[in-house]
């Protein structure tokens, strides 16, 4: 029986999923082959040319087999990452010389082939011959650890193992590539990564991260733990005389400190229009009944200048966004309204502290 995860996954894969790509339903292994190469390290938007410009130079496995090295690696100019370009032409000719032109039909032979890792062994077995295996990416491993709550490090042994053994749990066996194109897909459009477009999520009745307010800190990896900076937006949202705050839960700095809603970049984003949609109406799904959509300005000229806080093995960047409020957002649920009087009883990191002394009262309030 289909999980409650994978029910409501392709539905919206039915209903709500126009994600264009020009190897979407393939079937034929060779093009899958060569799209998932392609697409190692590399964004879809980039790859997409690529992989057309190959398809037509090297229509089938035989042409790529018999091309020249020069003129591969003439097209494969600005990709990057050059030994997956070897890999391609090294696995093209042994797919023509040992399998007589055609690609094996099972997961283990497949992952024999040089250059392909138990993703592409995955992605390939479950698209051209449907074969019931999961693939696992950084758009899967960002999704499962949101909707379960996995706060399990993804580049580590132990996380890995989690990770595959929820995908293959939740996997559909009988259309094992469809689910997995869809999964993939809903972590591009809608479980973003630093954007995530909650207010239209199907998952969001039962998703943990969502449940608990930490969509933004999820997936945790090791290395961005031990990260040398970290840049934060705090959305301080006023409704009437109280203020929403949020206390921080374990696997990161300021265990059981308050906060306001956290919104964590890898780089200090311009404080544009968009940007600001992209949190208030797309990931909150906030209205004109929320506040004025029209005058995004007056949120502009209200973000603090940048606060800074040294830890240990990591340097802190932050800003501060006023955000008035006409009405309680549905979705902005799983915090405390507090009046600025009750700050006092609140314990918050040392960079929040710092805002209250200086932004804070230049906002017009006291702590």
């Amino acid at each position: 029986m289909a999980t409650f995860f994978t029910q409501k996954l392709l539905y919206w894969n039915d209903t709500d999923n126009d994600r264009p790509m020009p190897w979407k339903g393939e079937k034929d292994p060779y093009k899958i082959w060569l799209s998932e190469i392609i697409l190692q390290q590399t964004r879809v938007e980039q790859g997409w040319s690529y992989y057309e410009k190959f398809i037509k130079a090297f229509p089938t496995v035989y042409d790529l087999a018999k091309a020249k090295e020069q003129k591969v690696f003439k097209l494969w100019e600005g990709l990057g990452y050059y030994n997956r370009c070897k890999n391609l032409l090294y696995t093209a000719k042994e797919i023509v010389q040992l399998h007589n032109g055609v690609f094996p039909s099972n997961y283990d032979a497949l992952l024999k082939l040089k250059g392909v890792g138990p993703y592409t062994a995955a992605a390939i077995a479950s698209f051209a011959f449907d074969l019931p295996y999961a693939v696992v990416d950084g758009n899967v491993f960002r999704v499962f650890a949101r909707f379960y709550g996995i706060h399990t490090p993804t580049d580590c042994r132990e996380g890995l193992a989690v990770f595959n053994e929820v995908a293959q749990k939740n996997l559909e066996l009988r259309q094992p590539g469809l689910y997995n194109q869809a999964l993939m897909d809903f972590g591009a459009t809608v479980c973003k990564p630093l954007v995530p477009n909650c207010a239209r999520c199907p998952l969001q009745s039962k998703c943990v991260a969502y449940s608990q307010g930490i969509v933004n800190q999820l997936p945790i990896k090791l290395k961005s733990i031990q990260r040398k900076k970290r840049q934060f937006d705090f959305f301080c949202f006023q409704y009437q005389k109280t203020w929403w705050v949020q206390k921080r839960g374990a696997g990161d700095i300021w265990q059981n400190l308050f906060q306001f809603y956290l919104v964590e970049n890898t780089s200090m984003r311009p404080m544009t229009e968009s940007y600001l949609k992209h949190i208030l109406v797309q990931q909150l799904g906030m209205t004109k009944n929320h506040f004025d959509l029209g005058d995004m300005s007056a949120i502009q000229k209200s973000t603090s200048p940048v606060f800074r806080q040294t830890l240990t093995h990591q340097l802190l960047q932050a800003r501060f966004v006023l955000v008035k409020l006409k009405q309680k957002p549905t979705l902005l649920n799983q915090g405390t309204w507090v009046t600025a009087s009750t700050f006092k009883k609140l314990a918050f990191p040392k960079m929040i502290n710092e805002f209250f002394l200086t932004q804070f009262k230049l906002w017009g309030h006291s702590e």
